[in-house]
């Protein structure tokens, strides 16, 4: 297996740049172009070309690779497949937005949770990320970022201070970030430290591991919390997201307020709008009716959060329907008229596959 040089130390890399009967000044050269995501050797032009060849023949720069590259019919968004060193896939997706350029990042090879509703868990969990494998992707869609100034492409101003970089990051791919907590928060921190990213800026999303929260709350950082909550209810949580069996709706939103009033930031709901095909064949609402919507927002009522409805978007493998426009429409009025700040998900990437899982799920199929 060839060697990993992002993985190294800088007295690791100089001592393998030595054991190659080069100078020492050259491990510098090649973490500067390790530190930009550098997919590969030939593109370090400071480099002897033999030297390209023969780092080629020994050693990868990154510890993944992009397998696969989508881009979106409106260039706003690109999804990558990436192949870790031991040949498990994950995904990230770049968006270029109004507020800047934001990352969805992986933590997990697979996912356990079960939700009845995705695709990242179609294939179970095969093991968590680590440190430098979650950052590594941050650089694949910086590099895609670097690739945008030197194309054709319009660079789109967001007033950001990082506009043309990478400005915000959510750790909401495939894979549950408080399964891989340790690791998430290392991510984080270095995130922060290296590339500069505000704790502002960086969300995570997690279906509800309670002591993950808790864990969130005594480390103390004043990033975004997300809770995937799907359902008002216990009963039917349960029944779409297994999860729900071992941390309770309440448990687990209590956690999520107290960790997310530590800093008075808002916590955002991600609320998945479900159907199913009727036997007349129009789809009948699941978690979506009118009683479900009224339920809803006497748990979050009076509370400092969002509400972000999101449309199911389709996986050949599951049994779900997407709910007219109507009908999550009428959800969220009744949410807000309930004094809820509600909005609903504007849908990227639909045309890429973008949800969690749907790539990485066709691939190995």
């Amino acid at each position: 297996m060839k060697k990993i040089l992002f993985n190294m130390t800088d007295a690791e890399l100089a001592q393998f740049v030595e054991n190659m009967g080069l100078p020492r000044f050259r491990a510098k050269q090649i973490r500067e172009w390790l530190n930009r995501g550098a997919p590969d050797f030939s593109v370090m032009k400071n480099l002897p070309e033999k030297l390209r060849d023969d780092l080629n023949a020994n050693a990868q720069t990154l510890p993944l690779r992009v397998v696969k590259e989508l881009e979106s019919s409106d260039g706003q968004t690109t999804k990558f497949l990436l192949e870790l060193g031991d040949g498990e896939q994950i995904e990230c997706v770049l968006m270029r937005t109004s507020y800047g350029n934001s990352v969805c990042v992986s933590s997990q090879a697979g996912c356990a949770m079960g939700c009845k509703f995705c695709a990242s868990t179609l294939l179970g969990l095969k093991r968590n990320l680590t440190v430098n494998e979650i950052y590594a992707q941050i650089l694949v869609a910086q590099w895609e970022l670097r690739n945008d100034k030197l194309s054709d492409k319009p660079i789109r101003p967001n007033g950001d201070a990082n506009n043309g970089d990478v400005s915000h990051i959510v750790i909401m791919g495939t894979g549950e970030p408080l399964q891989n907590v340790e690791n998430v928060i290392g991510f984080i921190e270095r995130a922060n430290s290296d590339m500069g990213i505000g704790w502002r800026k960086i969300t995570v999303s997690t279906c509800g591991i309670v002591p993950g929260i808790h864990e969130l709350t005594r480390w103390g950082r004043p990033i975004n919390l997300a809770i995937s909550l799907h359902a008002p209810t216990d009963e039917l949580r349960s029944k779409i997201m297994p999860i729900n069996n071992k941390y309770h709706l309440q448990d687990v939103l209590d956690a999520a307020f107290e960790f997310s009033g530590l800093h008075n930031r808002q916590l955002m709901i991600e609320y998945i709008l479900l159907a199913v095909r009727g036997e007349n064949g129009e789809p009948e609402l699941l978690n979506c009716t009118p009683e479900y919507a009224e339920k809803l927002s006497e748990l979050l009522r009076g509370q400092n959060c969002m509400v972000n409805l999101i449309p199911w978007n389709a996986v050949d493998e599951r049994d779900f329907v997407s709910p007219s426009g109507n009908a999550v429409h009428r959800f969220q009025d009744i949410l807000i008229k309930n004094g809820v700040h509600t909005r609903i998900r504007r849908e990227r990437g639909n045309d890429i596959g973008s949800a969690c899982g749907q790539l990485r799920l066709k691939h190995k199929k």
